[in-house]
């Protein structure tokens, strides 16, 4: 039975979701139970994507990530795949009318990551949309599950959300970025003088966006709400303790939250989302 493969498919997406982010893992675990697998299938999908420019070095990546659109492009169009990870996602397009335009979007930039990229403001919004702000797009489309008016109101807060988590991602991951891909996103900026005032000009923003954030995460459904506050919590941990390094630091390793700390988190924000002091 078809049923049996789709069961199969959503669980390799789950497990691939617990591999690579606790993170990210409790927090679909913080939403209802009838979307979390619609999330898992995203994240496993976005996933695949970023092992193939992050990970496969020994291996032709443009060959891969343009099989990966094909495959995708397919899967879309006929509704099946035989890519466990790749049927899950398509399901979750269908299921919830994903714009696949977004879709694109996201393969787009990761287009991107294959070339030596000097970034300006255009490139780096544009990868940071593609990379990041789509995505969280295609979640708020499971979580408004069909309602586009809902949608609208919450596009622009989700979008920014998901830019904060990025440039955090970019600051948590500025040494193997730089030093073993070559890659500099932040724009106008010489690497070899990234010094506390430019981490501190970058850290502003990102304070900002959790701001604004914030506003919308207090607007979804509770189906939603806690997962996504509960993530927003994950990521302002990481942030706080990013803020506490030094550029040098952040130059010199990868910052982490141990699990202990995210338990701690865990248990605070369901204190405050209980009590409704969001």
């Amino acid at each position: 039975m078809k049923q049996l493969f789709d069961e199969l498919s959503f669980s390799v997406s789950k497990l691939t979701t617990e591999k690579y982010s606790t993170s990210f893992s409790l927090g679909i675990m913080a939403l209802k139970p009838a979307i979390r697998p619609a999330i898992y299938s995203i994240y496993g999908y976005v996933r695949l994507a970023d092992e193939i420019v992050d990970s496969f070095h020994e291996y032709d990546k443009k060959l891969l990530l343009n099989r990966l659109k094909k495959e995708t492009k397919q899967a879309l169009q006929e509704g099946i795949s035989l890519n466990p990870i790749m049927q899950a996602f398509q399901e979750t397009v269908c299921r919830y009318q994903i714009d696949h335009q977004l879709i694109d979007q996201f393969l787009n930039s990761m287009e991107m990551d294959l070339h030596q990229i000097e970034y300006n403001s255009e490139l780096y919004q544009e990868y940071i949309f593609g990379s990041a702000e789509v995505v969280g797009l295609m979640c708020l489309q499971v979580f408004t599950d069909g309602n586009k008016e809902k949608y609208e109101v919450l596009k622009p807060y989700a979008m920014k959300l998901g830019s904060a988590f990025q440039k955090i991602n970019f600051l948590r991951d500025l040494k193997d970025d730089y030093q073993l891909l070559g890659r500099t996103y932040f724009p106008n900026i010489d690497m070899n003088v990234f010094d506390n005032s430019v981490k501190l000009q970058i850290e502003k923003e990102i304070e900002a966006e959790f701001k604004y954030a914030l506003i919308g995460i207090r607007k979804l459904p509770p189906s939603s709400r806690f997962g996504v506050y509960l993530a927003y919590k994950y990521y302002l941990s990481l942030f706080h303790k990013i803020k506490r390094k030094s550029s040098k630091d952040i130059l010199s390793k990868r910052i982490r939250v141990p699990n202990s700390q995210k338990a701690y988190v865990a248990f605070k924000s369901y204190v405050r989302y209980k009590t409704a002091y969001l």
